[in-house]
Protein backbone atom coordinates (compact mmCIF):
# COMPACT_ATOMS: atom_id res chain seq x y z
CA UNK A 1 0.00 0.00 0.00
CA UNK A 2 1.99 3.47 -1.13
CA UNK A 3 4.95 1.45 -0.21
CA UNK A 4 4.62 2.04 3.67
CA UNK A 5 5.94 0.62 6.01
CA UNK A 6 4.17 0.00 9.67
CA UNK A 7 6.29 2.67 11.25
CA UNK A 8 5.13 4.97 8.91
CA UNK A 9 1.97 3.83 9.62
CA UNK A 10 2.14 3.92 13.47
CA UNK A 11 3.62 7.75 12.73
CA UNK A 12 0.27 8.69 10.87
CA UNK A 13 -2.29 7.28 13.34
CA UNK A 14 -0.25 8.95 16.19
CA UNK A 15 -0.16 11.89 14.23
CA UNK A 16 -4.17 11.84 13.31
CA UNK A 17 -5.04 11.49 16.86
CA UNK A 18 -3.08 14.07 17.85
CA UNK A 19 -4.92 16.44 15.78
CA UNK A 20 -8.34 14.82 16.10
CA UNK A 21 -8.75 13.17 19.28
CA UNK A 22 -9.34 9.80 19.85
CA UNK A 23 -12.90 10.32 20.68
CA UNK A 24 -13.84 12.11 17.14
CA UNK A 25 -11.92 8.67 15.16
CA UNK A 26 -14.99 6.60 15.07
CA UNK A 27 -16.94 9.65 13.79
CA UNK A 28 -14.63 10.48 11.23
CA UNK A 29 -14.46 6.80 9.93
CA UNK A 30 -18.21 6.67 10.22
CA UNK A 31 -18.76 9.88 7.60
CA UNK A 32 -15.79 8.59 5.28
CA UNK A 33 -17.64 5.26 4.89
CA UNK A 34 -20.44 6.71 4.08
CA UNK A 35 -19.64 8.99 2.14
CA UNK A 36 -17.51 6.51 -0.22
CA UNK A 37 -20.53 4.22 -0.26
CA UNK A 38 -22.29 7.28 -1.75
CA UNK A 39 -20.19 8.22 -4.43
CA UNK A 40 -20.42 4.68 -5.57
CA UNK A 41 -23.64 4.48 -5.40
CA UNK A 42 -23.77 7.89 -7.77
CA UNK A 43 -21.41 6.44 -9.61
CA UNK A 44 -23.48 3.13 -10.40
CA UNK A 45 -26.48 5.24 -10.93
CA UNK A 46 -24.79 7.18 -13.39
CA UNK A 47 -23.50 4.12 -15.85
CA UNK A 48 -26.57 2.60 -15.29
CA UNK A 49 -28.65 6.03 -16.58
CA UNK A 50 -25.87 6.44 -18.93
CA UNK A 51 -25.82 2.70 -20.60
CA UNK A 52 -30.00 2.86 -20.94
CA UNK A 53 -30.38 6.24 -22.66
CA UNK A 54 -27.20 5.15 -24.81
CA UNK A 55 -28.87 1.81 -26.06
CA UNK A 56 -32.06 3.38 -27.91
CA UNK A 57 -30.48 6.29 -28.74
CA UNK A 58 -27.28 4.54 -30.50
CA UNK A 59 -29.75 2.57 -32.73
CA UNK A 60 -32.21 5.25 -33.49
CA UNK A 61 -29.69 8.04 -33.81
CA UNK A 62 -27.38 6.69 -36.72
CA UNK A 63 -30.63 5.86 -39.16
CA UNK A 64 -32.72 8.78 -38.49
CA UNK A 65 -30.56 12.04 -38.09
CA UNK A 66 -27.25 10.93 -39.03
CA UNK A 67 -25.68 11.52 -35.87
CA UNK A 68 -22.44 9.41 -36.04
CA UNK A 69 -21.92 6.39 -33.54
CA UNK A 70 -18.89 4.94 -32.60
CA UNK A 71 -18.53 1.77 -34.10
CA UNK A 72 -16.77 -0.16 -30.77
CA UNK A 73 -18.86 1.05 -28.33
CA UNK A 74 -21.46 2.54 -30.32
CA UNK A 75 -21.67 5.49 -28.04
CA UNK A 76 -23.40 8.71 -29.66
CA UNK A 77 -20.20 11.16 -30.88
CA UNK A 78 -20.36 14.71 -31.38
CA UNK A 79 -19.46 15.29 -35.49
CA UNK A 80 -16.50 17.01 -34.75
CA UNK A 81 -14.73 14.39 -32.00
CA UNK A 82 -12.18 12.54 -33.91
CA UNK A 83 -11.87 9.89 -30.68
CA UNK A 84 -14.92 7.97 -28.80
CA UNK A 85 -14.98 9.43 -25.11
CA UNK A 86 -15.66 6.39 -23.67
CA UNK A 87 -13.62 3.75 -25.61
CA UNK A 88 -10.77 6.07 -27.10
CA UNK A 89 -11.00 4.77 -30.53
CA UNK A 90 -9.90 7.20 -32.97
CA UNK A 91 -13.34 7.79 -35.36
CA UNK A 92 -13.12 8.52 -39.40
CA UNK A 93 -14.43 11.63 -40.64
CA UNK A 94 -17.43 11.18 -42.47
CA UNK A 95 -17.85 14.00 -45.24
CA UNK A 96 -20.75 16.61 -44.39
CA UNK A 97 -23.83 16.14 -46.73
CA UNK A 98 -24.62 19.62 -45.54
CA UNK A 99 -21.66 21.47 -46.37
CA UNK A 100 -21.22 22.74 -50.13
CA UNK A 101 -18.97 20.70 -52.15
CA UNK A 102 -15.86 22.91 -54.52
Amino acid sequence: MFGLGSQELLVILVIVLVLFGANRLPQLARSLGSSLKEFKKGIDEGQAKEASASQPNADRGASASGARTCGQCKTALAPDWTHCPRCGTAVTQEPDAKSPGP
